[in-house]
């Protein structure tokens, strides 16, 4: 009877562990209307470079013929997503040249608002576990 007891704690203490933790892998730090101001804004100044759906470039780590490396997808599929949230806003403040790329700087083209808009866009597409492990690290 006393293992039977001790059992059902343990398994009541490892459902209540599991499904708080599932219950917050769906949160993200960013609302619906933010995703949609985001796409909006990603279609007519990142998207002919990134993608309409954050995408591009499938060989992002090969430098160009120019010699600069080509924009990285943005959709969760590439190294996106161990950058800060702070080195996000720097890339769209000043570009990507500082990195070998040609990303013109966006400083003074967007505020911080929509910079956050534009980030949440691209972060709507990364699944749970990606999201969740930037998370971690994103500084917020």
């Amino acid at each position: 009877m006393k293992w039977l007891i001790l059992g059902t704690v343990v398994i009541l203490f490892a459902m209540g562990y599991y499904f708080e933790n599932a219950k917050g892998s769906n949160e993200r730090w960013y609302t619906k209307t933010q995703v949609a101001k985001g796409e909006k804004l990603f279609a007519a100044n990142c998207a002919v470079c990134h993608g309409l759906k954050a995408q591009k470039t499938i060989n992002w780590r090969q430098k160009l013929p120019n010699g600069h490396y080509p924009p990285p997808p943005l959709n969760g599929s590439a190294h996106a997503w161990h950058h800060t949230f702070a080195q996000f806003i720097n890339q769209i403040d000043n570009g990507g040249v500082q990195y070998g790329g040609t990303m013109p700087a966006f400083k003074g083209v967007f505020t911080d608002e929509e910079k956050k808009d534009i980030i949440s866009y691209f972060q709507s597409f990364w699944n749970d576990k990606i999201y969740k492990d930037w998370y971690g690290r994103s500084g917020l």
